[in-house]
């Protein structure tokens, strides 16, 4: 039977106990300011909530030697298109370009997606991306980042994809619908018997339905609980769209436009529309998130005039503002008007908007240029690994912001 307390020996820790209480405060304070935050679980949760509240579009890229170390994968992941390898391409600056974080004005650094992480998450999901090749460059980004941790996978194309992964394990798919334009079009040639656009001198062109989403991801909306959309590169490459040979020209509800529209107007008209639709047929509880433009880099004239991107370093930003200038009406400014039509047309959307522009914009030195195999620089596509894998960065921490 233990010893009976006395009330003398209550009272003494009582006087001893109240001062500690009255200490605690301090010692936390003091336990703050000595250990870094990464130590103490409350203090990092709160360092999380800090950055889910930054800025991601404005900061600038800084170096980090121990980034080459931690790599989520290499040059040996076998999605990437071969053109787009620029290590085993040997492009001169291929490693030197997993050194660059993309560090946010004002707070850490953008967070490193965990693939691991990212599959526990999102077990049970399909991801879709939706647009041009710049998405496919996004998409095989994010497949080898999973593959590097999980190799069990199936290949196969759902819901009219160009390719698609599913990660058997968590049951996670990852799929890339291919469009140009987002909307159904083809080549239109005047017919013998006439009509409104033949009554204006149109001999032939391309017939762009802006009201019929293209039918590579029509069934998208409704197979994937989260898609993300790009669209842009396709509508000023007068390449494709000569504006006297092959001009765009516009349809609604089977009809073409009168008086025709330019290809900025049908841009809008195309945006609102798909816009409109991809709402409509979204999955319940689906996540839309729209990239806005990824710039290209051409120095010394387009991709047809002898235009080139051979830098070893990000632009400054004084340089960025260079290339990107509107006023300066360069070879590079498309990116920021596309920019214009594309915010404007989000403003009342459910679209989360994944502001991948500014970030990419320092990165000359990160586009395949001569290494890709082609007679002419890719000033316009990305390195693998390289800068996409900062979008898929971005991705998972809008995702992660979301669904806290």
């Amino acid at each position: 039977m233990p010893p009976a307390r006395s009330p003398a020996a209550g009272l003494r820790r009582r006087k001893v106990f109240l001062p500690l209480v009255l200490l605690l405060p301090l010692i936390l304070l003091t336990l703050i300011l000595i250990f870094p935050s990464r130590s103490i679980p409350a203090l990092r949760d709160a360092a999380l909530r800090s950055q889910q509240t930054c800025d991601y579009a404005a900061g600038g890229w800084v170096s980090d030697s121990s980034a080459e170390s931690h790599l989520r994968y290499d040059h040996t992941c076998k999605e990437i298109f071969k053109g787009w390898n620029c290590i085993a391409n040997g492009k001169r600056n291929g490693r030197a370009l997993l050194r660059w974080r993309w560090k946010p004005e004002g707070c850490e650094l953008l967070p490193r997606l965990d693939p691991l992480r990212f599959l526990e998450h999102h077990r049970n999901t399909n991801i879709g991306f939706v647009g041009d090749s710049l998405n496919r460059n996004m998409f095989v980004s994010l497949v080898c980042m999973l593959r590097g941790v999980n190799g069990e996978v199936r290949k196969w194309r759902p819901a009219g994809a160009d390719r698609g992964f599913t990660f058997l394990r968590y049951n996670l798919t990852l799929a890339y619908h291919r469009t140009n334009l987002l909307v159904r079009y083809g080549s239109w040639s005047a017919s013998p018997n006439g009509g409104p656009l033949e009554s204006l001198g149109y001999k032939q062109g391309h017939r762009i339905d802006v009201d019929i989403a293209d039918q590579t991801w029509a069934e998208a909306p409704s197979f994937h609980d989260i898609l993300i959309f790009n669209t842009g590169h396709w509508w000023w490459s007068s390449s494709k769209f000569d504006p006297i040979q092959s001009p765009m020209l516009f349809f609604e509800k089977g009809k073409p436009i009168i008086p025709p529209l330019l290809p900025p107007e049908g841009l809008d008209l195309t945006l609102k529309h798909m816009i409109t639709f991809a709402n409509k047929a979204m999955r319940p509880n689906g996540l839309k998130f729209f990239s806005t433009q990824s710039p290209r880099h051409f120095e010394g004239g387009d991709w047809n005039e002898g235009g080139s991107c051979q830098r070893d370093q990000p632009l400054s930003s004084e340089e960025v503002k260079e290339f990107f200038s509107l006023d300066n009406n360069g070879t590079n400014t498309e990116v920021r008007l596309v920019n214009q039509h594309l915010m404007k047309a989000l403003e009342q959307s459910s679209f989360r908007v994944l502001n991948v522009t500014h970030m990419s914009e320092f990165r000359a030195d990160a586009h395949p240029a001569t290494t890709g195999g082609k007679k002419h620089d890719d000033c316009m596509h990305w390195c693998l690994p390289g800068p996409t894998d900062a979008w898929n960065d971005l991705l998972a921490a809008s995702l992660a912001a979301i669904q806290s």
